[in-house]
């Protein structure tokens, strides 16, 4: 993929003003955002040749980003007291009436021809001092990811978290009526901004999965009717198979330094985990034995891979140990576990769970231990990780009813169970198996 942005950071926090020591401002993510951080963000300031609707824009996605984690509350912009501008100090008195605990300024001026400098400043009200400065530089066609950077970066100095929102999601567009749907393979930003298409109508796709350097995406692919992983060039939209492998292949997967995908291969009715290492062109058997295994997923150091297998009579979670060849189970709860994914941080596998007619989407330990249900309804699966670990996206499917057509939600989850909500799609496309990139280059 071609570089969609190039910026420049300058950093430096600076206190302004000396005060006691107290406590530092951060947002309480273990409780989820019951109680939210409220942040207000100024109309951007803009300089000589700046699109006003760029700063507005600017503006809107950044309130957009923070606010939709559910961590932070949006001060109403008519309740704003005052209007400071860049380099000028906040009456915080007047900020603290209105019950304000962060105030973002931000100034957006042209720094050549087609380049944006965006400077943006983080105030702690209550602490009264600055606890965050950057500037950022980018061709004006990239002033929406200038917006997404800007909010990771307050997001990262309120949460010492990893920032999500310059990412993107790559996923399996639906469209047509229930008896004759089209699946084209679709790409957007997570916030659903910029879907398009990497696909054509003709070829049935499924299971797309970004490389960890985003050059490239695997998946599944029905060329001539003939189901085998393909790779597709984000730079160049070329398509190549992967290899020949002698059987239907699917469930691609990278490994976290892309020199390996693994994948689910069928030989003589038998499905197996295989690893195919992408420089010397070999496939190597992870699994044996006569029972069903698939659906990989590589730990974040790549020396294990979870997956489902009914090899214990249920289908259920084990992990594969790449070094000494050693599978454990990690799950006996009730029920079926299959789609494990291993967390970017390698805190959680997140799962599906199917128990009582119900599908789950939800989260362990490594280990298989702690469980905890995000999320259930008719049919869900497909759960991947934003960078930092913190939100799982996943499609979820509802029951026709009456003869209505099944429609299929891109719905995205905080690891407490709290904050869902759809990532809007465009009229008259399902979303199904999203996976989330990493962090964009």
């Amino acid at each position: 993929m071609k570089k969609l942005l190039t910026f420049i950071i300058a950093f430096a926090v600076c206190f302004l003003t000396a005060f006691p020591v107290r406590a530092e401002l951060k947002v309480d993510i273990v409780a989820g955002g019951t109680n939210p951080i409220s942040v207000a963000v100024q109309k951007i300031e803009r300089g000589d040749g700046v699109a006003a609707k760029d700063s507005t824009m600017i503006r809107e996605v950044v309130e957009a980003d923070l606010k939709r984690t559910g961590l932070f509350r949006i001060v109403n912009h008519d309740a704003f007291p005052e209007y400071v501008k860049m380099h000028s100090l906040p009456n915080f008195k007047s900020w603290q009436a209105i019950k304000t605990q962060v105030l973002i300024q931000t100034k957006l001026t042209v720094e050549s021809g087609d380049r944006y400098r965006l400077e943006f400043f983080v105030w702690d009200v209550d602490g009264r001092e600055q606890i965050e400065a950057q500037s950022l530089v980018a061709s004006r066609k990239s002033a929406r990811r200038l917006a997404h950077i800007m909010a990771d970066a307050i997001y990262e100095r309120l949460t010492g978290e990893i920032g999500y929102f310059d990412t993107q999601i790559v996923f399996i567009a639906e469209t047509g009526p229930v008896h004759k749907r089209i699946k084209r393979m679709a790409i957007m930003d997570q916030d659903g901004y910029g879907m398009r298409y990497l696909s054509d109508k003709g070829t049935f796709v499924m299971s797309p999965h970004f490389s960890p350097n985003m050059q490239s995406i695997v998946f599944l692919s029905y060329h001539n009717d003939d189901p085998m992983v393909w790779a597709l060039d984000l730079d160049t939209g070329e398509q190549r198979r992967l290899g020949m492998f002698g059987g239907m292949n699917f469930s691609p997967r990278f490994s976290p330094d892309g020199t390996r995908v693994a994948l689910s291969l069928v030989k003589k009715g038998i499905t197996h985990i295989y690893e195919f290492n992408i420089e010397t062109k070999e496939l190597r058997q992870l699994t044996f034995g006569n029972s069903l295994n698939t659906s990989p997923s590589y730990s974040p150091d790549g020396k294990k891979l979870a997956f489902n297998s009914d090899r214990s009579g249920r289908q259920q979670i084990h992990v594969l140990d790449l070094e000494t060849g050693e599978v454990e189970r990690l799950t006996y709860g009730a029920g079926r576990y299959a789609t494990p994914a291993w967390s970017p941080d390698g805190q959680f596998i997140a799962f599906t769970k199917i128990a009582d007619d119900t599908f789950y989407v939800g989260v362990m330990d490594p280990r298989g231990r702690n469980e905890k249900i995000l999320a259930g309804g008719w049919f869900m699966e497909a759960p991947s990780w934003a960078p930092g670990s913190r939100r799982i996206v996943y499609y979820e499917t509802e029951k026709a009813i009456d003869g209505i057509e099944r429609i299929s939600h891109i719905r995205s989850v905080d690891i407490t169970g709290q904050n869902i909500y759809d990532i809007e799609l465009p009229d008259g496309v399902n979303g199904l198996e999203p996976t989330w990139s990493p962090r964009l280059p």
